[in-house]
Order: C-alpha cells, then structure tokens, then sequence
C-alpha cells in the first residue's frame, strides 16, 4: 500500500476526534498531505469512523481528483476534496486538515459571528481572528473557492457559515489541537455574548500582532521546508536493493574491481544540497529529543562517569576528535566486525569503523594472528630495518604501480608534511594550493581554509602567520579560481603543489565531478606544480587502486593513511615517482640532493608494516572493498527511500563505502555567504549532533551525525537492520 504514514495519520485522527467527541458517526472530513508529492491522503466519503482503517483512506491529488491505487478497498474520497486541495496549493506550510461540525463553534457559524482575539493563545496558533467564510452549499466549487481565499491570510481555524469549521496545522497533532483550542474559544466566547451583550473585551492590539507573528514566522519557515524542496530521489517499491551478500558468495573467484558501483550524480547531489541550505533546519520533535537525551541519561551512566572523570586529565575528556559525542562521549569496551559494545553493555552498529581504516572490519582476526605471530618475533619496535617495511612497499607498488617509492610515516597528518614539504624540495617552489574546506590534517601549513570553504586562517590558533604565508586555497569545483591562484604564483616564484582529496572535500561531503581530478592534473602538468592526492581516506577503501586507480588519474605523490595499516597504529605514509620521492632519502649524509628531513622512531614500525601488509593481502583475496562498497550502496539506497517516505530535505549518497547524509548541511556553509554562515552555523551544527545522538540512541554509530563508513563486516541483514533504526529516527522528525 502507497502512503502508509499519511494514510496512519489520518485514522489516527479521527480516533483522536472521535474519544474527544469532536466527531459523531460519519460527519466532517480530515486529510494529510502525502510529504514530497502533489497527493493528500482523506478521509472517504459517507463512511463511519470508527470502523475506518488505514486502507480505507483515498489519495487525491491538488487539483482535487481521486487517485486510485492497490488498496483494494475502492471508496470514494470526501465531497470536499476540492477545499482541501485548494488550501494545500494556497498553503506550503499546512500538513494536516480538520473539517468538523463541532456544537459550539456551529452555533457560531449559525450566527455568523466571527471570533476576535480573545487571547494571546488564540492569536498564537490560530491567527488574528476566526473569520467566517461566506456560505456556498457543501461539497461545490463555490466553498473550495471561497475557503482558499480567506486561508491565504494566514490564519488557522475558520467559520464556515451555517456549515462548520476548518482548523489547519503545519502537522497532523497541531490540527487536531487547532481544532480543540477554536471549540475551547467558541464555547468561551458564546458564554461572554449571553452574558454580557456588546462587551466582549479583546486582547491589546500591540499584542494580538506580535502573537500573530510569531505565528507566521512559524508558517514561514514551515513553507520554505516545501517551497526550497527538490523532489526526492524516487526509489520503486520493488527495486532489488544492492547486495553485499551476493559480491561475498563470489569474492574468492571475483577479479579485484573498485567500490564505487555508480558515481554520483555531481550536479543533482550539489542541487539538493543547495536546497537543503536554503531551507530551515528540520530536526527531532521536541518530545523525541527529549527521549534520546533520557536514553543517555539512563542507559550511558557508565560511559559519562569515565569521561567526567577523563576531564581532569585529558583536554576535553577525550583524546581524539571523533570520540566528541553529544551530549557526552560513549566509552568502547568492545568492537568486532560490525559492532560496538559501550561500558554499559549497548551495542551499537559501528558506521564510524574508527574514522575509515577498518575496511574489512573492527578486529579482524586473520590479520590479528599473522600480526601477533610476527611480533613474537620482533616486537613491536626494533630500531633497524624489518622485512616487513620492504613487504608494505611493495604490495603497495603492486596495486598502485604509481607509487614507485613509499616512506613510512606516523600518521596521514605527517604524510601530508612530508609531502609538501617533498614538492618543495623537488620544485624549487614554496606556493602550494589546497582545495577550500578539505581537511589534511592539523599541520601548520594545511590549517587554512579549514572545513568551510573561504575562512582561511580562521582555525589557525596557535600558528604563526609565516607558516601559511605560502599556502591558498581555491574554492570547491572552481578550476576557474584554480587557474588564477596558479598564474598568481607563478608571479611569486611558482606553485610547488595542488594537494587535493580526489572525491572531494571532507571525504567526498562536497562532490567533486567525475573528470575534476583530470582536469587538475592538466592544469599542474601546464604550470609545473606537482599533484598530490591525499588518500588517507580513499585509500584501498574506494578499491585497491585506491582513487588514482579509479578517475585513471596518475598524481605525482600520494599520502595514505588509515587503512595502510588495517587499523593499527602508526598510520601513514608518503609514495610516489622515484625521482620525486629521492628527495625521502634517508641517512645523515645528504648526498641525495635536495635531500630533506623527515622521520619518526616508531615509523614504519613491524607492528603497523606487517598490520598493513597483511591487511591488504586480507583485503586483496577477500574483494573487501567491494563487499564494503555494495553495503554502502544497499544503506545509501535504502537511506533515500526513508527520505522519500518521510518527505525530508535530507541528502543521501555515497561513493562506494564512504555513505553521506545530510540532515543539517552545516558542512556545505561557506564564506561566499558570510552573513548566512554566521547566523546559521550554530544551530545546523546543533542539529547534526542531536541527529548523531539520535542514531546513537538507536543503536547507531555514525562520525557526526553525517558521515558513515561501510565495512566488509555489514553483510545485507546488518544494513536492513540499520535502516529499521534510522526509519525510526526519521519517523520523530518535526512535521512527520
């Protein structure tokens, strides 16, 4: 059956009505728009309420014609289909009607009486005056007519002369209440006309206006969460989701392929983006956020005793940006596979595998046991050269045959450092150029332009202003502007690199085309700038290619981190062309040129080298990647489904493994609008944490609310489990 919800919604109204004796036998009508399309779901026509069920309820589009559809049960819709969707077209910002013929508010109607405004309440919720709307007979195009015309006003409840009335709600539980508060009003008003004829007094003026607009700033914001609104990514009903189940039966035999299935639309996820950013926030009712704030309360007490007792030792509480949770930290006790397990006991579905590195799963046990066996051996550390150092390399080389060379690093953080500062030994160039927003780590010179595109120093706290004197930034997409930053340095003694994450900013949150990356590689190849691809994220995540592989886009050097080391420590790295990467040489005598210094005692460690050797050899025979990459089309795919159900703005896509969902779009704010960042900063990066609480609280871990990593470990029954969570999540969004 179509429409479920709003078909629920419009039952559970009139149940609602009916205990409340608002409605006798089959008197009156109530609809529910249909979110997302040009369809509202009614009550049928002549029909008792109480023996209603949901598949008795009839579609009906705005212009007033009745949709039939699989429910089987073949009524006819209200007479007064024509007036609901008359005020639906005037009116974005109403979700829900009532039409009742209620005794006190009749009596009203009998007289013709419209009701001032008694109360600040009243004015509140139902507008400045309950006007009376002129009489037509029931049912014709006369009343639909007259009743349009006075709703475009603003006002929430009306008087249908010697017929009823109408209340309007931006949601199915404020129509009903609408509806109560006008009898409730009625009844009050007709009492004070009988008992004192001619003086009725009403509420100051000054404040009847600023009642009233509140209320309208209300419908305003309301309306623009349609009018800015795209049509949701529509997903047939008997689509046959994405299997990773199915890329596992065959993965022993399957040739080593890349994650990404699809690649996503560029311009249609950038447009719906936009009109997420356009619109108001849309988050959690105010009842289901309390109950997320309760869950933590009650079922997390272990968890916040051990972070309140961490602030006295550690900045913060915790010692990585990841683990800053709102309302407060969760402490892990357990991860494997798919799954978290907090102090408390909570197990969660783990879309965070550690910020990416997990490809094919928290704890791995194959891997564990071949790592435990050589550091029997070894130990962690030696000091000199381990086999395993040479192994890393060269299963690296053999999967990305661009990276001639690789030097083993602490972090993608050092990666990134050691990479251009390579580029600028190579060059003889000091400039390098870093796309707006992307994140490369927290080093002196990549804290410029910072997560919002266009803010360049403004994260940078503690670093002198000389060590980003030679670092620009080019707005997302902009090889326009990427052109003039280079023909800019050039004048200043040359561009020593483009450092770029190939699917885009913030691991893909601002997509980049399909052919930017070539088109970045032509225009360093023009001014003599190395490229560099921060891979830290993509990896062996997108494919063992990594994303040079996939775009066929070959960088000059290469920064991996994450997963280069299967999730163990110390990972990270630089690698690429032999006669670049000669600048690496290690040694003290300095005889390799432009020779620079770069090192680490724990780098390149037989604990991490021999984690990242056997992890891609895991990797390789396994086709994790794939597996991981067909799970996130299966959450992306099912994500955009709930989307379309609940009529949400909300933006759902994934580029493989990596999985996007917007619900807030603070991360998509930029300095090209200042003033738009500024005001509304605060309260989308408020809503994304209640959004991650929220999915927390329902057995989910994502990385902020809006970002979320698939691994070889979410098999189909893991995936459709987590869509049962975030439809429950998304089920106590406002206006739902």
């Amino acid at each position: 059956m179509q429409h479920l919800t709003s078909r629920q919604h419009v039952v559970d109204m009139c149940r609602t009505m009916l205990e409340r004796g608002y409605l006798k036998a089959t008197e009156g009508n109530v609809s529910v728009r249909v979110p997302g399309r040009r369809l509202y779901a009614v009550t049928p026509s002549n029909y008792d309420y109480d023996r209603m069920r949901v598949e008795d309820v009839c579609l009906v589009d705005f212009d007033g014609k009745h949709v039939p559809d699989d429910s089987g049960a073949g009524l006819a819709p209200s007479i007064e289909c024509g007036m609901h969707a008359n005020i639906y077209r005037e009116r974005p910002d109403v979700n829900a009607i009532v039409h009742t013929h209620q005794p006190y508010a009749s009596a009203l109607a009998f007289l013709r009486k419209p009701i001032p405004a008694l109360t600040d309440e009243q004015v509140r919720f139902l507008g400045r005056e309950v006007a009376i709307v002129d009489y037509a007979p029931s049912g014709t195009g006369f009343l639909a007519r007259n009743v349009q015309k006075k709703v475009a006003g603003g006002d929430n409840a009306f008087i249908i002369a010697n017929h009823g009335i109408v209340a309007l709600g931006t949601d199915p539980d404020r129509a009903v209440f609408n509806m109560a508060l006008l009898e409730k009003v009625s009844i009050a008003y007709l009492m004070a006309l009988t008992t004192e004829t001619g003086k009725v007094y009403t509420i100051p003026k000054a404040i009847r206006e600023v009642a009233f607009t509140k209320l309208r700033a209300d419908e305003k914001r309301i309306a623009a969460q349609i009018t800015k609104a795209v049509t949701p990514v529509r997903v047939p009903q008997d689509e046959e989701a994405p299997s990773a189940d199915a890329v596992a039966a065959v993965a022993g035999n399957a040739e080593p392929a890349y994650a990404i299935t699809e690649y996503p639309d560029v311009p249609d996820v950038l447009r719906r983006l936009k009109a997420l950013v356009a619109q108001p926030v849309r988050g959690l009712r105010h009842d289901a956020l309390l109950d997320v704030l309760n869950y933590f309360d009650t079922k997390c007490r272990a968890s916040k005793e051990i972070t309140e007792r961490a602030k006295q030792r550690i900045p913060g509480g915790v010692q990585h940006n990841l683990a800053f949770n709102y309302p407060f930290p969760l402490a892990v006790d357990k991860a494997e596979g798919a799954y978290l397990t907090d102090r408390d006991g909570n197990t969660y579905i783990d879309f965070l595998q550690a910020g990416g590195p997990t490809i094919l799963g928290s704890n791995y046990a194959p891997v564990n046991e071949q790592v435990a066996a050589v550091i029997r051996e070894s130990g962690p550390v030696t000091g000199l050269f381990h086999e395993y150092e040479l192994k890393l390399a060269e299963i690296i080389h053999r999967f990305m045959p661009h990276i001639e060379m690789y030097r083993s690093l602490g972090s993608g953080t050092e990666g990134v450092m050691a990479a251009v500062r390579g580029a600028r030994a190579y060059t003889g160039h000091k400039m390098v150029i870093k796309v707006g927003g992307a994140y490369h780590g927290w080093s002196d010179t990549m804290v410029y332009g910072l997560r919002v595109p266009g803010t360049y120093r403004m994260n940078a706290k503690g670093i002198p202003f000389g060590a980003t004197a030679r670092t620009r930034e080019s707005f997302p997409h902009d090889l326009g502007q990427l052109r003039r930053k280079l023909i800019e340095n050039r004048v200043r003694g040359g561009t020593a690199a483009v450092i770029v994450e190939p699917v885009g900013p913030e691991s893909g949150t601002r997509p980049v085309p399909h052919d930017f990356n070539a088109k970045v590689r032509a225009l360093c190849d023009e001014f003599g700038a190395l490229l560099i691809f921060d891979e830290v994220v993509t990896g062996f995540r997108l494919g063992l290619g990594g994303a040079a592989g996939y775009f066929g886009v070959t960088p000059d050097l290469t920064v991996l981190g994450k997963a280069v080391s299967g999730g163990y420590p110390m990972a990270g790295g630089v690698g690429g062309r032999s006669d670049v990467m000669a600048v690496f040489g290690s040694g003290l005598d300095g005889k390799s040129g432009a020779h620079i210094q770069v090192g680490g005692t724990l780098s390149a460690n037989p604990l991490s080298c021999a984690a990242g050797y056997f992890a891609i050899e895991e990797m390789a025979r396994t086709n994790a990647p794939v597996i991981a990459g067909r799970a996130g089309d299966r959450l992306t795919r099912g994500l955009q489904k709930l989307i379309d159900k609940y009529g949400l703005p909300y933006v759902a896509y994934n580029q493989g493994s990596i999985v996007h969902l917007e619900c807030s779009g603070v991360m998509l704010l930029d300095m090209r609008n200042p003033l738009k960042l500024l005001k509304e900063n605060k309260a989308r990066k408020r809503l994304m944490e209640q959004m991650g609480a929220a999915y927390a609280a329902h057995g989910i871990i994502t990385l902020a609310g809006s970002r979320m990593y698939t691994s070889m470990a979410d098999t189909d029954a893991v995936v459709d489990d987590a869509l049962g969570r975030f439809d429950q999540v998304f089920a106590q969004v406002e206006g739902v």
